[in-house]
């Protein structure tokens, strides 16, 4: 199928963000020529494929940004009164988003190990992790995370924070989450060529 003129702001277009986020194949059936990015995660969304319009839109969205979707979604699952390893979990993951320091993905990696990697909370905490120059101690040389590690952790995050709990709820949840993955993706001129008009200052995602 010929890939759509237009790519995001990112710089990658749609069929390599599909390949990047290994969608299912009822998704990629929903490709359709000159589509663009954003019409194929409404297309996604519409069809109920839900997983997929997460994993598409964590791969497409900058990493920062796109933890941030993450965390949302972890705290929302989190609910009003979370254990406070969860809780401590979160903030420390906050913290990260509000200044990417070394030290702050660090912290947020550390919380995550105590806490749990299959939890909504501590994918998010590890996407942040793997948002660093390397994988390895401080001390040691650096390894450089994959590409997409961070953008697998974010999708982990919010499939797990829909289906986690109240499955028969999962829909609803789904559809909340992607509403303010799109919000983030309009605040970061997501859809948007590279080129002067992306290089604008993005407007920081509601909270």
């Amino acid at each position: 199928m010929p890939d759509v003129p237009t790519t995001l702001r990112t710089g990658k277009t749609l069929a390599q963000i599909c390949d990047a986020a290994e969608l299912s194949e009822e998704a990629l059936a929903l490709r359709a020529p000159g589509q663009t990015p954003r019409q194929y995660v409404e297309a996604l969304t519409g069809q109920e494929c839900y997983p997929d319009a997460v994993r598409f839109l964590a791969h497409a969205l900058p990493r920062r940004e796109a933890v941030w979707w993450a965390w949302f979604c972890a705290k929302r699952a989190a609910g009003e009164s979370p254990p406070p390893p969860v809780e401590a979990l979160l903030e420390a993951t906050r913290l990260w988003i509000a200044e990417p320091s070394d030290v702050r993905r660090r912290a947020a990696m550390a919380q995550a190990e105590g806490v749990g990697f299959g939890t909504p909370a501590g994918s998010a905490g590890l996407a942040a992790f793997f948002c660093g120059a390397s994988l390895a101690p401080p001390d040691m040389d650096p390894v450089p995370p994959e590409e997409f590690m961070a953008a697998r952790a974010i999708t982990g995050s919010i499939v797990l924070a829909a289906v986690a709990t109240e499955p028969e709820r999962a829909g609803e949840k789904f559809r909340e989450y992607l509403e303010q993955g799109m919000v983030v993706a309009e605040k970061t001129d997501l859809w948007s060529p590279p080129g002067p008009a992306a290089d604008r200052p993005a407007g920081r995602p509601r909270r």
